[in-house]
């Protein structure tokens, strides 16, 4: 008899086969596309541009790089990017088309529009050569794929030698008082917040969920390592509501 057992992966808390989540999440930010921001911003309490900044502070962009900036959505990171280096070309990717339509209307879309692709496609499998972009960033987004360490694998491939890994995502604080009292507002504001502001409830709530579900700061570390990035280092923002980590291809 055939062996019929599928892989099964989170989707917030609810186990489904993982051929199933790809879809779901499309579901999820198909739903949010056009209230992607104010979304963030509902998630962050308006502190998610905060940390974009700190982002692009040590990441600092230079002159004539190639970015990837994978689930990249409306393209706040990739607009941050070319404006801190001056020139040089972003490829925002995303497996969600209504989020790349999102980002097209922005009107950093025009002004910047022979510095940009828009592209979708599959964090675990980019269409990509190797050796291509000298940076990868991933903001808010690799708690959504369906395996992350396919996706951190994948970065390493298309990463010129010497490019660079960053990753800001939701994450854990230490101090187990703190997480409990971050929790209480994650699981009983946001998703009544994401219901008044875009008529959404349940997709907010998997939101939530999926951050209690993603790795903790060491180890998500460890994953980077073991895609094959150097140096691998993160930092807190926020003490721990939101992490950095960044690795290099050497």
């Amino acid at each position: 008899m055939a062996d019929t057992q599928q892989n099964t992966t989170h989707f917030g808390f609810e186990t489904v086969p993982e051929t199933e989540k790809a879809g779901r999440v499309q579901g999820v930010f198909n739903s949010v596309a056009s209230k992607y921001d104010i979304m963030n911003d509902v998630m962050s309490v308006g502190i998610h541009r905060v940390w974009k900044d700190a982002m692009m502070d040590w990441l600092a962009p230079r002159p004539g790089q190639r970015l990837l900036d994978v689930a990249g959505g409306t393209g706040d990171i990739s607009y941050r990017f070319l404006k801190r280096a001056g020139r040089g070309h972003s490829t925002v990717l995303d497996i969600t088309t209504p989020m790349l339509e999102a980002g097209r209307t922005r009107a950093e879309a025009d002004q910047m529009a022979d510095s940009l692709d828009w592209v979708t496609g599959d964090a675990m499998a980019l269409p990509f050569k190797d050796n291509t972009f000298d940076v990868y960033t991933i903001s808010f987004g690799i708690r959504n794929v369906t395996r992350p360490q396919e996706a951190l694998n994948e970065a390493y491939r298309v990463l010129k030698p010497g490019g660079r890994l960053m990753v800001l995502e939701f994450s854990q604080l230490p101090n187990p008082a703190m997480q409990k009292a971050y929790d209480l507002y994650s699981f009983n504001v946001i998703p009544r917040m994401g219901k008044l502001i875009a008529n959404d409830y349940d997709s907010y709530q998997y939101l939530v969920e999926s951050i209690r579900n993603f790795p903790d700061q060491e180890t998500f570390l460890d994953m980077v390592r073991t895609a094959g990035f150097e140096n691998a280092k993160y930092r807190n923002l926020s003490l721990g509501i939101a992490a950095l980590h960044s690795g290099w291809k050497i």
